[in-house]
């Protein structure tokens, strides 16, 4: 009996290997690419804020970078380790938390126009904080695209979930630029504003509307 128990137990493991191996190559050859692009624009990515770090000057900002550095850092792992295996990773996507205060300031002010640095010395907070967020808006895009060619449905989930942090940091670095004057943002005038708003209209005849009320009642 044990020897039957031994042989069952190796048969049931082999099984589980295969079936493993199995479904880690259930990649496709465009989510592979897709995949790649997006992998190593996140290393660049993390290799950037390591660079960016030491000319920060504002303890604000820092404190963005490295909340920011330590998230991607651990989705990238989890990416990874799923791309590998095909399998659930060994913990789910979690949830980016911005810690800044998402009023907007509007309107324009008069500065001095913006050239390119001659001079690693001269890159200040306001180019640091551009460089990180164009890289989150980058990212963001690259892994949307790469969400849409997955086949896998474990890494598909995995960058389906993903794609709202990086926008939140994205935007979480348009806000620290925007309270600080280096990103200004431009309205129109109330009329303008109003035809604008008022562009559109709801569609008429829809399944609500045919049903004469709410659907819920």
């Amino acid at each position: 009996m044990q020897q039957q128990h031994n042989h069952f137990q190796q048969n049931m493991n082999h099984m589980g290997t295969s079936m493993a191996a199995s479904f880690s190559k259930n990649h496709s050859a465009h989510e592979l690419l897709d995949t790649h692009a997006l992998l190593s624009g996140i290393v660049s990515t993390l290799n950037e804020y390591l660079m960016c770090e030491q000319y920060i000057k504002d303890p604000e900002l820092k404190n963005i970078l490295q909340r920011q550095r330590q998230f991607i850092t651990d989705q990238y792992n989890i990416t990874v380790e799923s791309l590998k295996t095909g399998q659930d990773p060994s913990h789910p996507t979690g949830t980016y938390e911005m810690k800044i205060s998402n009023e907007v300031q509007y309107g324009l002010t008069p500065s001095q126009p913006t050239t390119p640095n001659q001079d690693l010395s001269q890159l200040g907070d306001k180019c640091l904080s551009g460089i990180m967020m164009s890289c989150m808006k980058s990212l963001a895009g690259t892994m949307t695209i790469a969400a849409s060619e997955c086949t896998n449905p474990v890494v598909r989930r995995i960058l389906q979930d993903s794609i709202p942090n990086y926008l939140e940091m994205a935007y979480e670095l348009f806000l620290y630029q925007n309270h600080k004057g280096f990103y200004q943002v431009p309205q129109f005038s109330d009329q303008d504003m109003q035809i604008m708003q008022n562009s559109f209209a709801p569609a008429a005849g829809t399944g609500m509307q045919q049903q004469g009320g709410n659907m819920f009642q």
